[in-house]
């Protein structure tokens, strides 16, 4: 049995301009356990849809299935209990700012009616799990962005939850600690069985935790499969908009980018892993064909804890081996795809 189902979910707003249809028959499945990317840019209908999966947001049409069971057969009373099992973690944090950071962390355990003492020990083993045992007694002004995402973070876990929704939730931290946070995700997932959601507008969140994505656009669910076979084959035109431009915390900033195109002929995106980089394609393709090719992008991509290498080349104007390049490429295990 999955641990979400989205099915055929709409999500139209009322504004004094008019109706905005914010979700359009979205459907999407994620197993238990999984880590799961939803990705699209600014407007796309991502925080709704989050916001759909725990019934913040009602939908308009359609259902959302919680292990099996659609969240529109609670009771108010059940819905608030099952909200116990859906954790949240969001792009600002939400800290209380009056509150030290053990206090914070004791929060939804209060609410849920425990023993302070009870509450206190949950809350300092969980500071331990996300390395911060010795800012129990600080206030969130005191703490850098990464470490207030720490405390949101054991903040959610107090509940033991069966999900965690990540809303944005790296947006706000600097490459780097980006990466410790999502390492810190990928832990959490891996000892406690949670599934993650995570919801990004940026691609390179999603390479390097996700084991599964969807995009989205205008509302609309554009594309959708494990995070190595888009990487690699994007079909839509958003998604191969996303790769094109994702520059990770994981590529050098001096890493080569795209040159001005100087022969003007058609360009494709070659990826490549380990196992296909054994001997100098490009080099050797070249001097098969005789015919010179312009790499107008060339980096190594981290694609789920695999190093992904990434091509942008581009052929002369008028080449007449074009198509038997494409096939030279693929005949030694390359990715091939268009450029627009």
């Amino acid at each position: 049995m999955s641990a979400i189902v989205i099915e055929n979910v709409s999500k139209t707003f009322t504004t004094k301009d008019g109706s905005v249809e914010a979700l359009k028959n979205v459907s999407i499945s994620i197993e238990k356990g999984d880590i799961f990317g939803i990705i699209g840019m600014s407007g796309a209908g991502k925080s709704t849809l989050v916001r759909c999966i725990n019934f913040l947001e009602i939908p308009t049409e359609g259902r959302v299935l919680i292990e099996g069971k659609s969240l529109s057969e609670y009771s108010e009373r059940e819905l608030r209990k099952e909200r116990e099992n859906i954790g949240m973690i969001f792009q600002h944090f939400n800290l209380l700012m009056q509150k030290n950071v053990l206090e914070n962390v004791c929060f939804p355990l209060y609410i849920q009616g425990k023993k302070r003492s009870e509450a206190r020990k949950r809350a300092a083993e969980l500071l331990e799990i996300v390395g911060l045992s010795d800012k129990q007694k600080a206030y969130p002004a005191q703490l850098s962005g990464g470490q207030k995402q720490r405390v949101a973070i054991a903040r959610a876990l107090a509940t033991n939850p069966k999900i965690l929704l990540c809303d944005e939730a790296t947006s706000a931290l600097d490459p780097q600690t980006t990466s410790s946070i999502l390492a810190l995700l990928k832990e959490i997932n891996e000892k406690f069985h949670i599934t993650i959601v995570i919801i990004t507008h940026q691609m390179s969140v999603v390479r390097e935790i996700c084991t599964h994505v969807a995009i989205l656009k205008e509302g609309v669910v554009r594309e959708q499969g494990t995070v190595e076979d888009i990487f690699s084959q994007p079909k839509s035109d958003v998604a191969k908009e996303l790769i094109l431009t994702d520059r990770g915390s994981d590529v050098d900033d001096q890493a080569p980018k795209v040159q001005d195109e100087i022969l003007g002929g058609e360009k494709i995106r070659i990826v490549y892993s380990e196992n296909s980089a054994f001997e100098p394609v490009i080099a050797n393709m070249i001097l098969t064909f005789k015919e010179p090719v312009n790499i107008l992008r060339a980096d190594t991509k981290n694609v789920g804890g695999v190093a992904k290498g990434e091509m942008i080349l581009q052929f002369m104007q008028g080449s007449q081996d074009v198509a038997a390049m494409k096939e030279y490429l693929l005949e030694r295990g390359l990715t091939v795809g268009e450029v627009d």
